[in-house]
């Protein structure tokens, strides 16, 4: 078995280096492809972590009616708490409303103390929910509660958001898959062009008894190399233009959601993914090329 094995990547080293030029062309194609697939798939990861850094703080805002008192209070935040898909309720007094309003007109905000001995707002139930796409449908479970006088989500952005990062996503993936099988399909031509050459070769080993897997495992072997060797260039333009990115952006945008996922060990399982990627490619398109030829 060993020696056969052997024997099958002799045969796939000498095909590459007859043909020289088909090799380069096979290896050409997918590193052009693996290039395009991981800064597709570098950015579609990164803005994924965006998306869910984002969602992480989207939340509910209670305002609970001013005439409840603290019994009532107590039973809509019990009602809260029982609603399916909440993960927490936090309790904002008025007073810590105020201060955030003021936090967040900066000096402007100071002209808001004059309210602190009368102070006009609600206090607040901030809600989160375990997954921030129930946002919307449990805010509107909350809006029919006794002493529920307003409840605050961000209704438009959060929807707009929500659809933004599904219509990123989707475009993403299909870029993605569309680039892997014009891969595919650019390899699967090219080593077809190579194995015509042998198609006598091919129809005189099945002749004396060749089975079809002896016969495949040379072209599966020879589509595995030009793969791997198509991802090389990929991963390393990959890990080295990254890391610069990478230290180059994260000062600038530390404490914001945009912030960009570790280079490791991200780069690592970009690389790993492309390599995956270019073995799967080189190997699917060898074995479609062979089919038509073990048809004897």
């Amino acid at each position: 078995m060993i020696r056969t094995l052997g024997r099958h990547f002799r045969e796939s080293l000498k095909s590459l280096g007859r043909n020289a030029w088909m090799t380069f062309a096979s290896v050409s194609a997918v590193t052009v492809t693996l290039i395009l697939v991981g800064v597709f798939l570098t950015i579609m990861l990164n803005l994924n972590n965006f998306a869910v850094n984002i969602e992480d703080d989207v939340e509910i805002r209670v305002h609970i009616d001013v005439t409840a008192d603290e019994k009532e209070q107590n039973q809509l935040r019990e009602r809260i708490e029982n609603i399916d898909k909440v993960d927490s309720v936090i309790f904002s007094p008025k007073e810590k409303e105020l201060e955030n309003l003021i936090e967040s007109f900066g000096e402007e905000g100071q002209s808001f103390g004059l309210f602190e001995q009368n102070n006009p707002l609600n206090d607040v139930f901030v809600v989160k929910t375990d997954n921030p796409r129930d946002t919307i449908q449990i805010a509107k479970q909350i809006e029919d509660f006794d002493n529920a006088y307003k409840v605050r989500y961000g209704q438009d952005e959060v929807e707009k958001l929500f659809n933004a990062v599904e219509i990123a996503r989707n475009i993403g993936i299909g870029l993605i898959i569309g680039l892997v099988f014009t891969a595919m399909f650019l390899i699967s031509n090219t080593i077809k062009i190579t194995i015509f050459a042998r198609r006598r070769e091919i129809e005189i080993m099945k002749l004396v008894g060749a089975t079809n897997w002896f016969i495949r495992w040379p072209f599966f072997i020879e589509g595995l190399i030009l793969g791997i060797l198509g991802s090389i260039i990929p991963i390393a333009i990959v890990i080295a233009s990254y890391k610069y990115v990478y230290e180059w952006a994260a000062p600038r945008v530390s404490g914001s959601f945009i912030e960009l996922l570790p280079s490791s060990p991200f780069v690592f399982q970009v690389s790993a993914i492309l390599l995956l990627i270019g073995a799967l490619i080189g190997v699917w398109g060898s074995l479609m090329s062979v089919r038509k030829f073990l048809r004897v």
